[in-house]
């Protein structure tokens, strides 16, 4: 069973030995946004939020300093791991610009080491971005883009407090191409009150004319405490239906395959292998990670640990020479084992029959009986298994909860 740790930073300052074998990642939280979207509850804050508590300013010497703590904490298990895969999200991180994404790409090189073959990740607003943006991160070693697009119905973008203009999505994606950058994703959110069929198939008309070679679907999910929940429980708006979100991810899933991409995972899909987004294979097939700045989780070697949210208090601990460490625990093997096959069934290639005990594999082949579930293949490298069918991906969360029942 999970165990809290009394005092979580010692967990982060002497981690547990990791398999040095194992692929290790950078995720970099940047929590400053332009403005709040109604459907979101990241850890993220507008100027007006913030006020004269914190900046982007004091978030880049804090966040600084954190990597230079995380690679000596590492370091004392061994040889620091060279970077595989670095992953800055937000928030808004085209909002610090592109001087301030390369320098700290720079630092995670300098402390760590960067793999030959890193995979390097911004996410970026498109209304925040330009040609010049593009160039600038290409030529400071970023080879992969996650830009937002939600939807082209200008309709659905209001109800979402979304601010980019329909089509500067789609001018981003050609900049970007231009810059000389082959991996663009695309982000589309179906199912949002007030959106149609036609919305969504004219959304995605629009991502299969980009050219981009990833495109990650996400069922709108309103959540507590969010404008967009209120306005609903206020009855301005209609909430989400099942029966219209697993349409909608039907529809999603046919009109994308039937343009050449493929899943990987339930919500996303590529062209090719290529395309995937490795730092997010990482977390689904239970890697190691350090995350940098407000909020940020790691895991590492079988500890878990998560920074202090607010961005005032996260640059104040940095400052003061501490990790910014608000909380932390060490998972078991059973957690171990209910997060592998929980993050693992999620994937196209599934799990083989040795990830799962004996009463699991029975409740699985019942699964498999109801078509929620299909026999994997023995030829697949690590042998026979399970992995979901196209019925089982519109129920995923339950057909993983039936296995571990």
């Amino acid at each position: 069973m999970t165990a809290e740790i009394p005092d979580p930073a010692r967990l982060a300052l002497s981690p547990p030995p990791r398999d040095p074998r194992a692929p290790f990642g950078i995720y970099l939280h940047v929590p400053f946004c332009s403005s709040r979207c109604g459907y979101c509850d990241f850890n993220t804050y507008t100027a007006g939020e913030l006020g004269s508590a914190t900046s982007p300013v004091d978030w880049e010497r804090a966040a600084s300093l954190e990597i230079e703590r995380a690679a000596s904490a590492l370091a004392g298990t061994g040889t620091p791991p060279a970077v595989d895969t670095v992953f800055i999200g937000g928030g808004t991180p085209s909002l610090v610009g592109a001087d301030v994404l390369v320098g700290m790409l720079e630092r995670i090189r300098s402390t760590f080491g960067l793999a030959p073959d890193a995979e390097v990740t911004t996410e970026s607003n498109p209304e925040s971005t330009s040609p010049e943006f593009f160039d600038r991160l290409r030529e400071g070693g970023f080879t992969r883009i996650s830009l937002g697009m939600q939807s082209t119905a200008p309709h659905v973008l209001r109800v979402l407090d979304r601010v980019h203009t329909p089509g500067r999505p789609q001018e981003a994606v050609a900049e970007a191409k231009g810059a000389g950058f082959d991996h663009v994703n695309l982000d589309v959110i179906y199912g949002t009150p007030g959106e149609t069929d036609d919305d969504l198939a004219r959304t995605l008309d629009a991502v299969v004319d980009a050219g981009v070679d990833h495109v990650s679907a996400y069922s709108l999910i309103v959540e507590d405490g969010t404008a967009l929940a209120r306005r609903i429980r206020r009855g301005e708006l209609p909430g989400t239906v099942d029966d219209v979100l697993a349409d909608r991810y039907e529809q999603v899933a046919e009109r994308l395959s039937r343009s050449g991409f493929h899943w990987y995972e339930v919500s996303n899909f590529a062209t090719d292998s290529s395309g995937y987004c490795r730092h997010n294979m990482g977390y689904w097939r239970g890697g190691d990670w350090w995350g940098i700045g407000p909020g940020a989780h790691s895991h590492v070697g079988g500890a878990r640990w998560w920074n202090v949210k607010h961005p005032a208090r996260y640059a104040a601990a940095c400052d003061a020479g501490d990790l910014p460490v608000d909380g932390g625990e060490m998972l078991d093997d059973a957690d171990r084992h209910l997060e592998r096959i929980m993050t693992g069934l999620r994937l196209a290639e599934g799990l083989p029959d040795t990830a799962f005990t004996v009463d699991e594999r029975t409740r699985a082949d019942a699964q498999v009986e109801s078509g929620l579930l299909r026999r994997r293949a023995a030829g697949v490298a690590d042998g026979p298994g399970y992995a979901l069918t196209q019925a089982g991906r519109l129920l995923a969360d339950g057909v993983v909860r039936d296995v571990l029942l």
